[in-house]
């Protein structure tokens, strides 16, 4: 069981403070200068306390570190572990709106969250896809359908098996605001995804069903086929730019 950390309840004055105000204290040393940024994934080793001193959550305690991209979790998290080096342990202050509010909800602990996390790996993230040179507006030459999907083939593909809007596909992707924005890829995670076809936005729905295994293809989405021009809250409006690549149809 990790022991509860003497200066629990607040930082000590030898603590290092950022400007979105951040604490933090290393505990002990790493090596090297190599510090990851928000798109790798780290593995680490944490315990969590609120500043009465309960310990919350820990991978120590559970004998097993987690991994996971630092950008998918808290803002405190995602700040804080950019300052670290692989071996390096480093003890946290991270204040409620850094953390799960001073309200949370849900079972998660408000306030002022107290962590010591030991840096123990850093798989650095593929490098982001390039922006499409035409990522402004379907080119002359793209294919339009009746619903405003505009589309071009960038790599031919195999065969002559389209999806159904039925089927699961397995598609690799990258998707940017048409002022050249990425906001989402799995390229950037390395991860391809599966999903059902009749479970995405309009225009994955259509687009993707013009598609054989293999073949990657650049879409421009009109808002009225993806999230619409007031689209939920961090979701992007507008018209939308995907390229796909569609590596398998999963019956």
């Amino acid at each position: 069981m990790p022991e509860t950390p003497l200066d629990v309840k607040a930082p000590p004055a030898t603590a290092v403070k950022t400007a979105t105000g951040l604490a933090s204290v290393v505990l002990k040393a790493g090596k090297g200068e190599i510090k990851p940024s928000a798109a790798d994934t780290v593995t680490v080793h944490y315990s969590g306390w609120t500043t009465d001193g309960k310990l919350f959550d820990s991978s120590v305690k559970r004998g097993e570190p987690t991994s996971f991209p630092l950008n998918r979790v808290i803002k405190g998290w995602t700040e804080g572990l950019q300052l670290m080096v692989e071996g390096e342990k480093r003890r946290f202050w991270i204040p409620g709106k850094l953390a799960y509010g001073d309200e949370a909800t849900g079972g998660r602990p408000a306030g002022m969250l107290v962590f010591d996390v030991e840096l123990l790996g850093i798989k650095v993230a593929p490098k982001p896809p390039m922006t499409p040179e035409d990522v402004a507006e379907a080119p002359k030459g793209s294919v339009k359908t009746a619903s405003g999907l505009a589309s071009r083939v960038l790599v031919a593909g195999k065969g002559e098996v389209h999806p159904k809007a039925t089927d699961e596909v397995k598609v690799h992707y990258s998707g940017w605001t048409t002022d050249g924005k990425l906001f989402d890829s799995s390229v950037v995670r390395n991860e391809a995804i599966v999903f059902p076809l009749n479970g995405v936005i309009k225009g994955w729905t259509e687009g993707v069903q013009l598609m054989v295994v293999g073949e990657k293809r650049r879409f421009w989405i009109p808002g009225k086929l993806a999230y619409g021009e007031n689209p939920p809250p961090g979701a992007p409006a507008g018209t939308l730019v995907f390229d796909v690549e569609l590596l398998d149809i999963v019956k």
